[in-house]
């Protein structure tokens, strides 16, 4: 036994492959034992065995092979992975397993394989076993069929997939073994339980021994559905659901229902072999077919009989065969051969069924016109075969066909075609059959059911009664409104006799029947386009009682009559009740006056007709009293109105009698129930007073009451018919003028456009021309409602009239339609919206369904059709010519074009490639003339058309494409996806075809809301195209790929991906997974489709064609003006890059040689679209590691757009010397293409990201040098960042700061820094922040020392999330195993304790005593005393109204929260100046000795004390106790020494301007006296630059102060206030006659200052004042200065959102407004001067926003019309000025359709430009300006060459780097560049660091931060209005909300000028709650928290009061030192009191 204890001691997976079986036995055993103890199903155990498993189950002893089995078993059962060993274990026991003696053996193998099932590998199972069939082995076949039948037992017929088990049935009852065929017998009824008699049709070839066998069993099955009893590991929830029921009451009828879903209705049809039959027909057939003798022609129909008895027939080209069997039905004499024939035609419905929906269309027609055949066994066969016919199309489909039939004479026809309609709607669904479709079938049954003939009548009622029951009553009475009751009652018991096929499941025949149905509808559910859903939508639409509806008119009318219904649903519902009755029987003339008589007085009757005018007057007013006092119930209309026209009645002479008899007219109208009958008697009367002078307008008001009682449509018709029936011009034209206002009134609703029309058409040819303009007007107004379609109608009108039409119809270009405001929205409970909607959609299809179209039928002769079809290519030629001339001359055409379709489909594949182009042009011509009909040729003429895409020549493809474009627009998508037609094409391995039409379906797929189930059947191919050798076939699939998975789903997409071998299906799951991150969301139902304007025309909704044309917004249906637009742009902007040269803007210029153009070309809303393509995934997001090729491919097509060809060009180029040229280019052309860079900076910044990625140095270089001026220019622009391309941009920089070479990583650190301008240095932090995760040391390192920069320059708001968790985050890097980044760690650590103190150690948490240590160690090093955040935080401005215009309007609303953050802000100003004073400052706060109070001393040494300071003392103490009146204490005269103490003006400034709005009216005018004096010496003025904005806050502080506070205070002497007024005047006029310093003022101080202003002009308490007259001619004067000298954007913006509030306000009075409107005009005069200095595209945003808050609508209901007036002025100088370029500055508007204001800009601009000269004039107006330019370029370059002359000279730099400093910023797109080029490198670099100075110095001083994390040590004292005590300037009694933390925040301000340190404050309770929070400062929500606060504050400062120090000795400590010293800051005011009185006795 020597050699068994060797393999005793190896390893288990050794043993199991060991050559011993006893070595395998045991190897196998301890396998088993192992795999049954671990429990994770993921071990790495398991993949050990992968290999070994087949080895388990082949093992050839016989033994080891049972073990081995168990073994595998547990290993398939508890294995993760055991799922990649399925094929070849299956395989292994198939053949090695089932063929063993044993029949345990067996046993397990079978368990092996439902194992495999179980953990989902059915598929790969089944595949083997039914291998297994046709092994030689019988016992092998056996044991597989066992298998498939017990697994088929157990996981049911849903997880087997039954088609291919049924495919092989036959062959096994043919087998010899008996054991076989008994096996098969037995499986075949475990099938028959799963599909019932499915399983008859496959196996009715078989023995019929056999077969009577198998029905014996199969009646012995249980007739209850089966059940799944075993469960997949995927269906875990099925499996609780099954036991739960088991346990319940074992297989109870407890969840029967749910299971009854889980068998799938298995469709016999599904499980058939189709036969190719075409191939088998005779080799004579076609000219047998055609014999004379009939019987040969029965021979031929017998043949293709038997073939079609196939029962699924392989598609192919039925075309012939169908085209001579309708023949035969048609034509042949020989009524047997119709009947055979038409048997043929049932057959190969049957057989083919979707697959002949293509030629239903042609036989439809032929087969119900042979109704007209008696003999029933001919009338039964054409039943079938036109119900076989209609199984495979819609009814929408053939639509058309049956109703051209349906006005047949023939009774029979009639009848038949009834019943077909009965029978086709039990087919249907109530989706299938929407009111589209029911409406014209409704129309034409109505006639039927009053038909003479008896069965036509009956088959009429069955028809209407099957409708009833699909569709619903409520979707139906609305069409039978006109019917009695009889009638009704008949279609109502016919509809509950009726047996709907769905949901009815009987016998095999109905099975079979109710298959093909629900194949047949499937796709129809989706919707036939928008039609459908917004039918379905309208369903809810009249709540009213739908039956009572009053139709609009005559039934007979047809659609518009129908229509008019529709209307009526939801118009006429508020007429309660009667609503019923139509027409009310005409009454005699005695019973009218009977009537009239109960209800009139006497006189008024008897004077009626009296010869004197003025009794008949008389008793007019009688008649009208006696209507107004009625009661609506008791009023007879008809009765009155019949008094009114008894004579004189309408030929009434005197005028004031026929006004008031007008007047009663309408008033009856009004309040009684009008009836159509009433409205006759007086229309005629009416019309012809119309056109009266005198009694028009009465006639008219007549009229409008009429048209609400009895609806428009009606009212209308009648009118209009009424007057043209005349001849009176004057009637005529004032009935269209009525009609124009009555439309606009009403709503278009149900209105009969073609009855119109051709009044239209008449009037349009009167020769009276007022006739014609009314016409005209007529028609703009029409064709709001209808859109561009309306012109159709006219176009052969002559070319002047039809110039007038256009120029009419461009006016009302994108106007939208008014909402109607009579008939619809009256009735409240219809939610007016969705009834309108519905059918405003309507009209547009209506339109064109209404448009008179041509039959061409008779002109496409046989001869023009052999034409087309002959061998010589002339001849054909000319045929297609012929077709060409056909169609252009019938413009519209019917459907019906006979032979045309099959000859033009030959021509698709003409060998003559010129034909085929031919072809395809007639195609699209054919789509625009069929319209929406042409759906019925998709099929047969459609789809050929793709397979002309995948022609080799570009040519042809482009044309194929267009074509298709034109079809799908008419048809929508839905009829394209039906069926297999794509699939087919798809299936093509042409590699043009595939990628033509996967391009095709990605651009219409993601419009679609829902698609036809056979997409499904694209996705194999799909898959196949995934893998295609060509590549951009592949790369077409994959970006198709997500649009298919946003239809289908991922799941169904990944099942398909089953069929695909291993490896692809891998990488497609892999692709798909991709994609579901791609997958757009389906695009939303068009809930309101009339706000969305195309292309600034017609309103979207009226785009003819069903809703998918409007959905695909295919290019061609962007209504015109589009494409001009776009060219127009590219061309002005050219023009407009290249200043020097006269740019030819040819488009033959080849791009590629021009190279002189703009390189960024600006498209509207470009960037903002892309951003939204992005945001809703339609584009891949640009996040990677390394770019692929995807992101490449992707930023080049986006940019194709946007940026000139040739740069593209280069910067794709594969060799890096073309990138550097392309920066070289870009550096070039930044400044003067300012605007396009912007427009496409995502893009250039994506592109800079790229090239981060290479290796080559000099490029890298090169980019950041492009960086540094571009974000130096958007800083200088005032541009943000938007999230996107800060996302997509800042994370790749900052790899770069990881770069080893240094240059580089100063390069980057640079350009870091200045992003902070334009990009919120917060945002910022968080990019750096994820930098410092890098595993690059340097970069680490690197983002550490910048995120500690950024806390020093911006303070601790920028730490992100929170403080606490950057520095923990920061703090980690200290124990970092770099030392560099250990140092940069602490640094940045250390950095934030110098601004934050000692509260650091907080933030950051625990460190390791390590790490605490060095930090510790370097912060003692670095010594350096904590100073305040020198806060920057002006920096980050607020993002650019770009990108937050929403926010714009919200901030701008809510002024109140507004002022009180202002109020912070100005007093954290005061912090800033820290940066400006460096080291300087520690000096400055460290407050000398001698002012410090020591509170301790005193007391604790008296003696002394006394002697140190007697006087001070005790002159202190006797002041204190004096009251003092003024409740402000004044915390420091502004003392001469003021200035040695603080040496800096910037202190000084913000000093003094912090006084300006003190509450003290002295202190305030002292300080507004030393700004004037400062402001009027012209050597110092310069200091304020910087400080303007602080100045001005401080200023309309005090304005309010005084408006609110001194104003009212009655003990203020009013002479102090006059004083002040013209202080603040004063200095304020001072200040605006300085141009630079005016020019500072932001838009929003300016805003309040106007505020300011005019609120004082309008203050009645100051004219009462003496000299407030005064007072209010300056602050006159000084407005206009304001307004001058300002920066002319600011000042508009300001005064644009300034009459925004006014407006929005209601408390306002209309007099501030009118103010504002004033100044607004006096800026409109400024214009000419001011324009080229002004941002346009911040006003027009502006604008847009105040548009958008004030649609027209709302501004004209304003009191005056003042605000209209004056944006209409502001717009139309603003036009005057920049002519069509104005429209090129819409960019910062994200949303243009929020407002009217493109759509006024483009009315204006074309109006302005119809009105200008030629274009001659034009050009030489250029060639004038270039001129201008050029010499104000030399004037430039002399003032230039001054100033460099300044800065070179040793004395005078400093000044001369001013003066260009100054320049610059005066005139920001002026080039110094060349200047510099020729100094050196030295002094370029002195010049832009000296700059740089500057500009920090001067914006330093004026940037505004928020708080930096306040420290909020105050919170803790005892007595909370301590903290607020120290207000030395509040400008808040004007009741604005100031929340505590402003108090704070100034506390610490003033304790930092102190010289206390606001950080180690060790004694005070930590506040952390605040700084949790750093960027919000709380703001007190409410007033009465504000009031509180005032009123704390009071009192505390009276106490203090007593405190007051000397005001003469405090130079600069105040009560600030006393309070604030650390030891007293937490002290109660009490104790200091009684410490002071202690002091204040012992000196006694």
């Amino acid at each position: 036994m020597g050699d068994d204890s060797e393999w005793m001691k190896l390893p288990i997976d050794q043993k199991c492959e060991h050559k011993l079986w006893k070595a395998r036995l045991n190897g196998y055993e301890e396998a088993l034992k192992l795999f049954q103890k671990i429990d994770d199903e993921k071990s790495p155990e398991w993949s050990k065995y992968l290999g070994l498993i087949k080895k388990f189950v082949t093992d050839s002893n016989a033994v080891a092979q049972l073990k081995g089995l168990e073994a595998a078993l547990a290993y398939v059962e508890n294995a993760h992975v055991a799922g990649k060993t399925t094929g070849e274990v299956a395989s292994g026991v198939v053949n090695k397993v089932f063929n063993q003696p044993k029949a345990r053996a067996k046993e397990l193998g079978l368990d092996i394989c439902l194992m495999y099932i179980e953990i989902e590998k059915g598929e790969a199972v089944q595949e083997e076993l039914l291998k297994g069939l046709d092994n030689k082995n019988p016992k092998i076949i056996v044991a597989c069929i066992e298998t498939l039948r017990k697994a088929l037992s157990e996981f049911g017929s849903k997880i087997i997939s039954l088609k291919p088990i049924i495919k092989v049935l036959p062959k096994l009852f043919e087998s010899r073994e008996k054991a076989v065929r008994d096996e098969a017998k037995l499986l075949a009824v475990e099938i028959y339980r799963w599909i019932r008699d499915a399983l008859r049709p496959p196996l009715q070839n078989i023995n019929s021994v056999q077969l009577k066998e198998l029905e014996e069993e199969w009646v012995k099955v249980s007739s209850s559905a089966p059940k799944q009893t075993r469960f997949l590991r995927s269906q875990q929830e099925l499996k609780a659901k099954f036991e739960q029921q088991q346990a319940v009451g074992g297989d109870a009828d407890g969840g029967g229902d749910d299971e009854e879903e889980a068998v799938p209705q298995v469709d016999a049809y599904e499980l058939l072999e189709a036969v190719e039959i075409l191939s088998k027909l005779p080799k004579d057939f076609y000219e047998k077919i055609e014999a004379k003798k009939w019987q040969e022609r029965k021979e031929a129909l017998e043949a293709v009989e038997v073939l079609v008895k196939n029962p699924k027939l392989e598609s192919g080209d039925y075309a012939d065969l169908v085209k001579v069997l309708k023949k035969v039905v048609g034509k042949d004499t020989n009524v047997m051969l119709v009947a055979l024939a038409a048997k043929c035609l049932a057959g190969l419905a049957t057989g083919l069924r979707k697959k002949f929906g293509q030629y239903a269309g042609h036989v439809v027609p032929t087969i119900l016109e042979k109704f007209k055949e008696k003999k029933p066994q001919v009338v039964q066969a054409l039943q079938e075969a036109i119900d076989a016919i209609f199984l495979t199309t819609t009814l929408q489909n053939i639509s058309e066909d049956v109703l051209a039939v349906m006005d047949n004479k023939n009774p029979t026809i009639k009848q038949q075609t009834s019943l077909f309609i009965a029978r086709s709607f039990r087919h249907c669904t109530p989706s299938t059959l929407p009111k589209s479709l029911l409406k014209p079938f409704c129309a034409a049954l109505l006639k039927h059911i009053n038909d003479s003939a008896p069965e036509v009548r009956d088959a009429g009622f069955e028809a209407l009664g099957t409708a009833l029951k699909v569709a619903g009553e409520k979707a139906v009475n609305p069409f039978l409104a006109d019917v009695d009751k009889l009638k009704l009652d008949r279609i109502k018991e016919c509809a509950e006799k009726v047996e709907l096929i769905y949901g009815k499941k009987t016998g095999g025949a109905a099975e079979k029947k109710e298959g093909k149905a629900v194949n047949g509808k499937a796709p129809a559910l989706s919707g036939s386009g928008d039609k459908e859903a917004k039918d379905a939508a309208a369903k809810p639409g009249p709540l009213k009682k739908a039956p009572a509806v009053k139709p609009g008119g005559p039934p007979k009318k047809g659609k518009p009559a129908a229509a008019a219904g529709m209307g009526g649903a939801g118009t006429k519902g508020k007429k309660g009740p009667e609503t019923k009755e139509i027409f009310e029987p005409e009454l005699s003339i005695e019973v009218c006056e009977e009537k009239a008589a109960a209800v009139l007085p006497a006189s008024c009757i008897q004077q009626l007709d009296s010869g004197n005018w003025k009794e008949r007057l008389a008793s007019m007013e009688e008649f009208q009293k006696a209507v107004e006092l009625m009661e609506r119930s008791e009023m007879p209309c008809q009765a009155l109105v019949r008094m009114l026209a008894k004579k004189p009645g309408w030929k009434e002479t005197n005028f004031q009698v026929m006004q008031m008899k007008l007047h009663i007219v309408a008033l009856i109208a009004q309040k009684g129930t009008f009836s159509k009958t009433s409205a006759q008697v007086v229309l005629d009367g009416l019309v012809d007073k119309v056109g009266d002078v005198k009694c028009g307008s009465n006639a008219k008001e007549a009229m409008t009451a009429i048209a609400e009682a009895c609806q428009l449509p009606w009212t209308a018709e009648q009118v209009v018919a009424m007057a043209f029936s005349q001849k009176n011009p004057k009637n005529q034209s004032e009935t269209l003028n009525w009609l124009s206002n009555a439309i606009k009134e009403f709503g278009f609703s149900g209105l009969n456009v073609k009855a119109f029309i051709s009044n239209v058409k008449t009037a349009l040819a009167a020769t009276n021309p007022a006739v014609r303009t009314s016409a005209i007007t007529l028609l703009g107004v029409m064709y709001l409602y209808v859109g561009p379609p309306l012109r159709m109608f006219f176009e052969d009108e002559k070319p002047a009239l039809l110039s007038q039409i256009d120029a009419e119809f461009e006016k009302m270009q994108g106007q939208t339609a008014p909402a109607p405001i009579r008939g619809i929205s009256r009735n409240s409970a219809v939610s007016g919206d969705d009834g309108e909607e519905e059918e405003q959609e309507d009209v547009g299809n209506d339109v064109v369904d209404l448009l008179p179209r041509t039959d061409i039928g008779d002109k496409i002769t046989a001869e023009l059709v052999s034409k087309i079809g002959d061998k010589n290519w002339k001849i054909r030629k000319e045929g297609l010519d012929e077709v060409t001339s056909i169609i252009n001359d019938a413009k519209f055409i019917q459907p019906n074009i006979g032979e045309l379709p099959a000859a033009l489909k030959s021509r698709l594949n003409d060998s003559n490639k010129i034909l085929v182009q031919q072809t395809l042009s007639i195609l699209q011509q054919l789509a625009t003339a069929m319209g929406p009909s042409i759906k019925q040729h998709v099929k047969n003429l459609g789809i050929p058309v793709i397979t002309v895409l995948g022609d080799s020549k570009n040519n042809v493809r482009a044309a194929a494409l267009a074509t298709v474009n034109a079809w799908a627009e008419q048809t929508g998508m839905k009829e394209w996806l039906e069926g297999e037609d794509l699939s087919e094409e798809l299936k093509k391995e042409n590699p043009f075809l595939r990628q033509e039409l996967l391009g095709w379906l990605a651009e219409k797929l993601p419009t679609l809301r829902s698609v036809p189930s056979d997409l499904l059947l694209c996705v194999p191919h799909l898959y196949s195209c995934l893998e295609d050798r060509n590549g951009d076939v592949r790369k077409k699939a994959q970006d198709a790929l997500p649009f298919f998975m946003m239809h289908l789903g991922f799941e169904k997409m990944a099942k398909a991906t089953g069929k695909l071998k291993p490896t692809s299906k891998d990488q497609v799951l892999a692709m798909l997974d991709k994609a579901k991150a791609n997958m757009p969301a389906k695009p939303a139902p068009p809930a309101k489709a009339s706000s969305r304007v195309v292309g600034g025309a017609a309103p979207a909704k009226f785009q003819p064609a069903s809703a998918l044309a409007e959905d695909l917004g295919s290019n061609a249906m962007e209504s015109k003006p589009d494409p001009k637009k776009a060219k127009a742009g590219g061309v002005s902007s050219k023009a407009k890059g290249v200043q020097g040269k006269k740019v030819l803007s040819k488009p033959n210029l080849k791009e590629d040689d021009d190279k002189s153009g703009p390189i960024f070309i600006i498209v509207p809303n470009g960037k903002e679209q892309r951003m939204k393509d992005e945001k809703a995934l339609k584009v891949l997001k640009w996040n990677f590691t390394t770019p692929r090729d995807e992101y490449i491919e992707q930023l080049k097509t986006q940019m194709s757009s946007c940026v000139a060809k040739w740069l593209q060009d280069e910067m794709f180029h594969a060799d890096f010397q073309h990138h550097n040229k392309a920066l070289a280019v870009m550096i070039e052309h930044l400044e003067s293409e300012k605007d396009g860079v912007i427009s496409c900076l995502d893009l250039i910044l994506k592109w800079l990201t790229l090239r981060f990625f290479d290796t080559n140095t000099s490029v890298l270089m090169k980019a950041l040098e492009y960086l540094k001026l571009l974000f130096h220019m958007l800083s200088q622009e005032e541009y943000h960042l938007t999230e996107n391309e800060a996302s997509s941009f800042i994370p790749y920089l900052v790899l770069k700061v990881g770069e080893p070479k240094d240059v580089i990583r100063r390069d980057v650190r640079a350009i870091l820094n200045r992003m902070c301008l334009i990009y919120p240095a917060s945002k910022m932090f968080t990019f750096i922040m994820e930098g410092t995760k890098s595993k690059n040391s340097k970069q680490r390192a690197e983002c550490l020392e910048e995120l500690g920069c950024l806390v020093e320059s911006y303070g601790m708001n920028v730490c992100q999330p929170t403080p606490g968790k950057a520095l923990k985050e920061m703090a980690t890097h200290i124990g970092d195993r770099d030392n560099t980044v250990r140092n940069a760690a602490l640094n940045t650590i250390v950095t934030v304790y110098n601004v934050h103190g000692d509260q650091v150690f907080k933030l950051i948490g625990n460190l390791s005593e390590k790490d605490m240590s060095m930090l510790e160690e370097r912060i003692k090093r670095s010594a350096k005393r904590p100073s305040t955040a020198p806060v920057r935080q002006a920096e980050e401005k607020p993002q650019r109204a770009q990108t937050v215009s929403a926010n714009a309007s919200m901030l701008r609303k809510a002024p109140a929260e507004d002022m009180s953050s202002k109020l912070k802000i100005m007093y954290r100003t005061y912090r800033i100046q820290n940066r400006s004073m460096g080291s300087h400052s520690e000096a400055a706060h460290t407050v000398p000795r001698e002012f410090q109070l020591d509170l301790d001393e005193i007391e604790n040494d008296n003696g002394t004390v006394r002697c140190e300071m007697p006087a001070l003392v005790q002159h202190k103490l006797d002041d204190i106790f004096e009251p003092v009146l003024i409740p402000e204490p004044k915390i420091r005269a502004v003392s001469p020494h003021f200035d040695d103490m603080h040496s800096n003006t910037a202190s000084t400034i913000n000093f003094v301007i912090s006084q300006v709005a003190s509450g003290d009216i002295n202190t305030s005018i002292q300080a507004l006296a030393q700004i004037d004096e400062v402001l009027r010496q012209e050597d110092k003025a310069e200091a304020m630059s910087g400080h303007i904005d602080q100045f001005l806050i401080a200023t309309f502080m005090q304005l309010r102060l005084i408006y609110n506070t001194h104003m009212a205070d009655e003990k203020l002497d009013k002479d102090e206030i006059v004083k002040l007024y013209s202080c603040i005047i004063g200095s304020m006029i001072s200040l605006f006659q300085i141009e630079s310093l005016a020019r500072e003022a932001s838009t929003g101080v300016l805003k309040d200052l106007m505020h300011g202003l005019i609120t004082l002009m309008l203050d009645s308490r100051v004219e009462d004042l003496e000299e407030g007259e005064q007072v209010i001619r300056s602050v006159n004067l000084l407005v206009v200065k304001v307004l001058e000298k300002s920066d002319q954007t600011n000042i508009l913006s300001a005064l644009l959102v300034l009459l925004q509030d006014s407006l929005l306000a209601t408390a306002i009075s209309p007099k501030f407004s009118e103010l504002v409107m004033k100044c607004l005009w006096r800026m409109v005069r400024l214009l000419p001067q001011t324009i080229n200095s002004i941002n346009l595209d911040r006003i027009l945003l502006d604008i847009h926003i105040f548009m958008k808050i004030f649609p027209k609508e709302k501004l004209k209901q304003c009191k005056s019309e003042f605000p209209i007036r004056t944006l209409k002025t502001l717009l139309h100088t603003l036009c005057k000025l920049k002519g069509p370029k104005i429209l090129d500055h819409l960019t910062m508007i994200d949303n243009r359709n929020e407002s009217e204001l493109e759509a006024h800009l483009c009315r204006v601009v074309k109006h302005s430009m119809d009105q200008t000269g030629s274009k001659a004039d034009k050009d030489t107006e250029k060639g004038a300006s270039r001129i201008e330019e050029k010499a104000s370029k030399a004037k430039v370059n002399d003032i230039l060459a001054e100033i460099f002359k300044k800065i070179g000279s040793k004395e005078n730099t400093k000044e001369g780097l001013a003066e260009l400093y100054e320049y610059k910023k005066k005139y920001s797109d002026a080039d110094i560049e060349p200047f510099l080029k020729n100094s050196s490198q030295f002094f370029q670099s002195y010049v832009e660091r000296g700059l740089r100075l500057i500009e920090t110095e001067r914006e330093g001083k004026g940037r505004i931060g928020a708080s930096a994390g306040i420290s909020s040590q105050m919170e803790g004292t005892c007595v909370p209005a301590s903290t607020h005590t120290v207000s030395s300037s509040i400008g808040n009694t004007n009741g604005e909300e100031v929340g505590p933390s402003v108090y704070l925040e100034r506390l610490k301000i003033l304790r930092q000028r102190c010289g206390l340190d606001n950080a180690k404050q060790e004694d005070r309770p930590p506040l952390t709650s605040l700084l949790s929070k750093p960027a919000v400062p709380t703001v007190a929500s409410s007033t009465d928290m504000l009031h509180s606060k005032l009123s704390q504050l009071r009192e505390s400062r009276e106490q203090y009061q007593h405190l007051d120090l000397d005001s003469n000795q405090t130079h600069s400590s105040g009560i600030g030192t006393t309070l604030a010293s650390p030891s007293s800051a937490a002290a109660n005011i009490d104790d200091l009191k009684k410490r002071l009185e202690r002091i204040k006795s012992s000196r006694k």
